[in-house]
C-alpha cells in the first residue's frame, strides 16, 4: 500500500486533531469524550496505519467514480415519461474517498466507521451524540435520502425514527415493503446544531452539506439502487443544488448520476398537512415509482387516499 493510500487511513485522525484543537482554543476544552463506536473506530484505523508497512496484500480499494456520467440509455416510465437531466454539482474539489471491502456490507461497514470518527464540522461534532449514517438492506432496489437527522436520530443514531420516520415506515409498508428491504439514508449524517435551549431541528446549512454529501454518493455507489426517492427540498437540493420548490419538482422522474430519482414531500409536511389531497400527491409519486421498479399495485393501492 503506497503513501496516498497511507495518507487516506490517517485522514480522520488528523481531523481529529484539529478538532481537538478547535475546542481547546475557543472552549477551552481539555478532554474529549468519544462513543465506545468512535473509541473502537480509531482503534482500529490506528492499527491499521501502524501496520501499514508491513502489510503484504492490498485490501479492495476502488475510487468512487467522480466523473460526470455519459447519458445513458434514457429510462421509460409504463406511462412514456423520461427522467428530466438535471445538472449535477461538480464533486472535483472533494477529497477522494476510497470504498474498500469485498462485500458491500463490509463497504458501507468501513465508511461507517470511518464517517463516526468524522470531526470535519466541529460546531455539529461538539454537540452530536452519534453519528447516523444510515440502515436497510446494502442490496435494496429502491433508497430514500432524507436532509439530516433530527433530535431522536441523533439519540438512537437510526435515521427516520422520529414521527417522521414512523410515517416513512407505514408509507414504505403500503407500498408492500418493509424498512429491512429499502435502504435509508440522509445528506448529512449529523443533527445539524441548535443554540442551548432551543428545541426543534434546523435545515443544514450549504456548507455542511457539501462537506457530508461525499459519504452519501459513497453509499449510493456501493448499493446501487434501481430508484432513490428525495424525501423534501433539502434532500433534492443536497444532491443537485438549488434547482426549484418540491412542488414543481415531485411527481417526476430525475435523474441522479444514471439512477431514476424521485422528488416528493418529506414526511413532516405531512404531518403538517394531513388531508388526503396532500396525502395523495405523495402516494402518486411513490405509485410512480413501485410502477418503475416494476412492483405488483393492487387496485387498493391504487385508490388510497382517493377520499376528499
Amino acid at each position: 500500500m503506497g503513501g496516498s493510500e497511507r495518507l487516506i487511513m490517517s485522514e480522520p485522525l488528523e481531523a481529529l486533531r484539529k478538532y481537538v484543537h478547535f475546542l481547546r482554543e475557543h472552549d477551552g476544552v481539555r478532554q474529549v469524550r468519544l462513543t465506545r463506536t468512535a473509541q473502537q473506530g480509531l482503534a482500529r484505523l490506528a492499527a491499521a496505519i501502524k501496520a501499514l508497512p508491513e502489510q503484504a496484500h492490498k485490501p479492495a480499494v476502488r475510487p468512487v467514480d467522480r466523473r460526470e456520467p455519459v447519458p445513458p440509455e434514457k429510462y421509460h416510465t409504463s406511462d412514456g415519461e423520461t427522467p428530466s437531466r438535471l445538472s449535477v454539482p461538480s464533486a472535483a474539489n472533494e477529497p477522494p474517498l476510497e470504498i474498500s471491502g469485498s462485500s458491500k456490507t463490509e463497504q458501507l461497514r468501513h465508511l461507517a466507521e470511518r464517517a463516526s470518527v468524522c470531526v470535519k464540522c466541529p460546531n455539529l461534532v461538539a454537540r452530536r451524540h452519534n453519528v447516523v449514517f444510515g440502515v436497510g438492506d446494502p442490496e435494496a432496489k429502491l433508497m430514500f435520502v432524507g436532509e439530516a437527522p433530527g433530535e431522536e436520530e441523533d439519540l438512537k443514531g437510526e435515521p427516520f425514527v422520529g414521527r417522521a420516520g414512523q410515517l416513512l415506515t407505514k408509507m414504505i409498508a403500503a407500498m408492500g415493503l418493509g424498512r429491512e428491504q429499502v435502504y435509508i439514508a440522509n445528506i448529512v449524517k449529523c443533527r445539524p446544531d441548535m443554540p442551548a435551549g432551543v428545541p426543534g431541528n434546523r435545515k443544514p446549512t450549504k456548507q455542511e452539506m457539501e462537506t457530508c454529501v461525499p459519504y452519501l454518493r459513497a453509499q449510493i455507489e456501493v448499493i446501487k439502487p434501481s430508484v432513490m426517492v428525495a424525501l423534501g427540498a433539502t434532500a433534492v437540493e443536497g444532491l443537485f443544488g438549488p434547482v426549484g420548490t418540491i412542488g414543481s419538482l415531485r411527481g417526476k422522474f430525475l435523474e441522479y448520476r444514471n439512477t431514476p430519482l424521485m422528488p416528493t414531500y418529506h414526511p413532516s409536511y405531512l404531518l403538517r398537512n394531513q388531508s388526503n389531497t396532500e396525502k395523495r400527491k405523495v402516494w402518486e409519486d411513490l405509485l410512480k415509482v413501485m410502477d418503475r421498479l416494476a412492483m405488483p399495485i393492487s387496485e387498493k393501492q391504487r385508490g388510497y387516499f382517493l377520499r376528499a
